[in-house]
């Protein structure tokens, strides 16, 4: 004889929202769906449901995974959203780059309101938030142009600011457009103008922001002579123009932009080591965004000394009393 199959002790309404929750369900949902304070009171006493939060239960007393507490943080504020490195997490999946799973939850709710944040869960107010929020998704989240671009904002460095980006176009939730057009919408925003014109160059494909930042932090900064830019040139009857040459020295250097590449980081560690082998005696050397703008005494010093093999008699001058241009 088939057993019959044991009911639901939370009724079909709540089941429904514990199986889309990830396990988490609030007191408001619970009161929605016709649960009485002491129909609360008997799941909790008979160990059925744990508080997470006041407010916010969860359907066992272990370690939440990150969905459960993405869940209890967004309850918790209802009604809220992920926001920040939380809604990339959310989008992107686990393995996201750089992310530290045991931090507390970003959630974003209205700037009218006023809501602490609470334990594993930090809470900031966002103006016009019901329009950058995708509502249907598990949990809700701020759209994924907009969450890049808050943490983007938080960075100091134009190094991070690039990878951030480079990162979330990797990812293939997004592109260097859809960033740019978010951005554009926005009426402030730290170096506004330079990261519209990053994003511009990666989705046209050309490289001017770092041709740009090479002549500023790599060659002026530390008195390398002064490339020819854009020089034409021909490569297997083919005409092709460097990005900064220096014919006196025997000396290409080419910026090479693109984000497409599975790990920007990787990619990055591939170009310093390029680097290293053309003080061996290659003469065309390829720099990325690593080395212009998070590293730029660094190249200036393999720079100089690849002129200097190529017959350059000068010195590298150091930008700043920090730097390690004369020391190779």
């Amino acid at each position: 004889m088939t057993a019959e199959p044991r009911a639901s002790p939370y009724g079909s309404t709540v089941a429904a929202h514990l199986a889309a929750q990830d396990g988490v369900v609030s007191r408001d949902q619970l009161v929605s769906a016709g649960c009485r304070p002491h129909d609360i009171e008997r799941l909790l006493r008979r160990r059925e449901l744990f508080v997470a939060l006041p407010g916010v239960y969860v359907v066992h007393n272990g370690p939440q995974t990150w969905q459960q507490r993405a869940w209890v943080a967004v309850l918790s504020c209802w009604p809220a959203a992920l926001a920040g490195r939380s809604a990339l997490r959310a989008e992107n999946g686990p393995g996201l780059r750089d992310f530290d799973e045991s931090a507390p939850i970003e959630v974003a709710v209205d700037v009218d309101r006023t809501v602490r944040s609470k334990p594993g869960v930090s809470v900031r107010r966002m103006a016009g938030l019901a329009p950058r929020v995708r509502a249907n998704t598990s949990p809700p989240r701020v759209r994924y142009e907009e969450a890049v671009l808050d943490v983007v904002a938080s960075l100091s460095r134009e190094w991070d600011m690039i990878e951030c980006c480079a990162a979330a176009v990797r990812s293939r939730c997004t592109t260097a457009e859809r960033l740019s057009a978010a951005l554009a919408a926005r009426s402030r925003f730290p170096r506004r103008a330079w990261l519209l014109r990053v994003l511009a160059d990666v989705a046209g494909g050309t490289a001017s922001v770092l041709e740009h930042g090479y002549l500023r932090r790599v060659e002026r900064a530390h008195g390398l002579p002064r490339a020819d830019r854009q020089r034409a040139d021909r490569v297997g009857g083919a005409r092709v123009y460097r990005d900064a040459a220096y014919p006196a020295y025997d000396l290409d250097v080419e910026l090479d932009g693109r984000f497409d590449h599975s790990a920007l980081t990787d990619r990055d560690r591939d170009l310093d080591r390029d680097l290293a082998t053309a003080v061996g005696g290659v003469r065309t050397v390829r720099l990325g965004w690593g080395q212009v703008y998070d590293r730029p005494c660094r190249a200036a010093a393999a720079v100089a000394r690849l002129l200097q093999v190529g017959g350059w008699q000068g010195e590298p001058t150091p930008c700043s009393s920090k730097c390690s241009v004369t020391g190779g």
